[in-house]
């Protein structure tokens, strides 16, 4: 059931039309509550806060249990300037979430034996480009994100000499990989003998009743996708409430994230979910194999400290409860949906921007209100929404930075916030979802600021949160922190300052890459290590099991004029003053 309107009385009773601010009012009309008034209460007041702190243009939600949908609603707008209100029969494109229906497609098939979960992913597509020095992948690695290929390689790559490569032994590790997917969506289109989309039509969203749902983001489907924003620059960190813009049209037919939905239907989905993948008449899986979907079967930190993958779900636990659980980021849509297996509750929450963060908190909070309210516990603690501007522990920062030339920066701390003093100007630092800090001020907005701490071999590793900061560092430049004696400023290496430079991809996913050199080492987006492992090929992080690599080709005199990352192309562009 969708209840679309609150009367003035209603609003007035439920205390909101004091709390809200006025241009917030619109969207708490259209979150009415069907049931739980006092959860409804408090999950409104916290999504209208939550988008205004963190520049969320619209959002929508799907709440469900076992019966059913509880309710569905919607806040803010699809479009910004007109002030378009956002509705709950608008698509919302739900990323990687959609990953959960690949594990269930493949589950099916395993149910009809058309699939062995164990079987080589190569004795069902024989002709896949990759190279698999570290053992054969089996179907069930590639459900799990442990068969040590790339996130985001093209599944066909643009040569022979750039085919995907294994880093590690599959089974031993968790690395997230969206061509896994896409190659388990071949998987089905093979033994189905129908592409993903009908597929997935048929064996999932028609049983369940998604029939507003879209399982190809296409231009067939663009008329009914909510507008969408994205940042106004695309080589640099988004600092909260920059600028937005609306995003241009996009089509995704492959399996790691092609769907397309609404709250209704989405609250149907987790229904089925609640229920162990029963629906009316029948069952979407065997129960043995929704134990498979529903299990943890190898660590995954990337979700959680306490967190196991399943087949296409995050599987941990919340307040003692088995909760499954997954993020989809679009390039201008993200989302969450949280599921609490125990108590038979769930929520679906998605938004129509990319600004590097998921809403994770609207729906960990639905599913602590829902369950307190159900079972008479105490209710949760409030979650903060915008932890961007605090800093823990911020007097560890303070000091004065010192570069090899003679460049001075002062950070500051007041309570729990940081700036930056520079030149005359004071800058406030944002804190981003990596640890790292963002300055919305020219000079220092291209790249994040890192602090560096002293190795955790000599404060333990357990403690390497709380180690000395010894360093600061923002792209190129490299600031010693004064009064701390131990590494020093390395002079540039010439045989990298060739690899330095701006990447540009036309692929809307990747956008500008900016590779710069500091303290003899190249960086990507000043962030990510850059280490040699052949002829002009770099491993993209320090783990030796590490995945993903940068290859720089096509050479212009001494200089590559193109960048390949993890397969994907990027053109070298000459920027203004180079």
């Amino acid at each position: 059931m969708n209840m679309n309107s609150l009367s003035r009385r209603d609003m007035l009773a439920l205390g909101l039309l004091a709390a809200a601010p006025l241009d917030l009012l619109a969207e708490l009309a259209r979150a009415a509550p069907v049931a739980n008034l006092n959860a409804t209460r408090t999950l409104d007041r916290f999504i209208a806060g939550y988008c205004k702190a963190m520049n969320a243009p619209g959002l929508t939600l799907g709440l469900a249990n076992a019966a059913g949908t509880i309710r569905t609603a919607s806040y803010g707008y699809v479009d910004l300037a007109a002030k378009l209100p956002v509705s709950t029969s608008h698509l919302f494109e739900i990323g990687s979430i959609s990953k959960s229906f690949v594990g269930l497609t493949i589950l099916q098939l395993h149910d009809e034996q058309k699939v062995d979960l164990q079987a080589p992913i190569r004795s069902y597509l024989p002709w896949l480009p990759m190279e698999t020095p570290y053992g054969e992948i089996l179907v069930h690695h590639l459900l799990t994100h442990s068969s040590g290929m790339p996130d985001d390689a093209p599944l066909i790559p643009s040569s022979p000499e750039r085919r995907p490569r294994q880093a590690l032994k599959p089974g031993s590790e968790f690395h997230y990989s969206n061509w896994g997917y896409d190659a388990l969506g071949r998987l089905i289109e093979a033994v189905d003998g129908r592409p993903w989309p009908a597929a997935v039509t048929a064996r999932i969203l028609k049983p369940v009743g998604m029939t507003d749902t879209s399982p190809t983001i296409t231009s067939a489907s663009r008329a009914r996708i909510a507008q969408s924003y994205v940042p106004l620059h695309d080589d640099r960190p988004y600092p909260r409430h920059g600028a937005l813009v609306p995003a241009g049209n996009l089509s995704v037919e492959f399996a790691a994230g092609s769907i397309a939905s609404t709250p209704k239907d989405m609250s149907l989905y987790m229904q089925m979910i609640l229920n162990r993948g029963e629906i009316r008449g029948g069952r979407i899986v065997s129960e043995d194999s929704f134990r498979l979907f529903s299990t943890p079967h190898i660590a995954a930190p990337a979700f959680g400290p306490t967190a196991g993958y399943g087949y296409g779900i995050a599987v941990d636990k919340l307040d003692g409860h088995v909760r499954l659980r997954h993020t989809g980021g679009m390039v201008s849509f993200m989302s969450a949906i949280h599921m609490d297996l125990d108590s038979k509750i769930g929520a679906f929450a998605s938004i129509n921007a990319q600004l590097g963060y998921r809403p994770n908190p609207v729906a960990q909070l639905a599913l602590q209100l829902l369950r307190s309210e159900k079972e008479g516990g105490s209710p949760p603690t409030m979650p903060q929404f915008d932890a961007a501007a605090k800093v823990e522990a911020a007097d560890s920062y303070s000091a004065i930075y010192a570069s090899a030339v003679g460049r001075r920066i002062e950070i500051k701390s007041a309570a729990d916030r940081l700036t930056l003093m520079v030149a005359g100007r004071t800058i406030p630092l944002q804190q981003s979802e990596d640890g790292n800090f963002i300055a919305d001020q020219p000079g220092f907005d291209l790249f994040p600021i890192v602090f560096e701490r002293a190795e955790a071999a000599s404060v333990g590793a357990a403690d390497q949160a709380k180690a000395p900061v010894t360093a600061l560092s923002y792209g190129a430049d490299w600031y010693a922190r004064a009064g701390h004696e131990g590494d020093k400023a390395l002079e540039p290496s010439a045989a990298l300052a060739k690899y330095v430079g701006e990447y540009y991809s036309e692929n809307p996913w990747f956008g500008t890459v900016r590779v710069v050199q500091r303290q003899r080492q190249l960086w990507m987006g000043g962030t990510d290590p850059l280490i040699a492992i052949g002829n002009h090929l770099f491993r993209i992080g320090t783990e030796a099991g590490d995945p993903g690599v940068a290859e720089f080709s096509q050479w212009i005199g001494e200089r590559p004029s193109l960048l390949w990352i993890e397969g994907n192309r990027f053109q070298r562009v000459e920027e203004a003053g180079s």
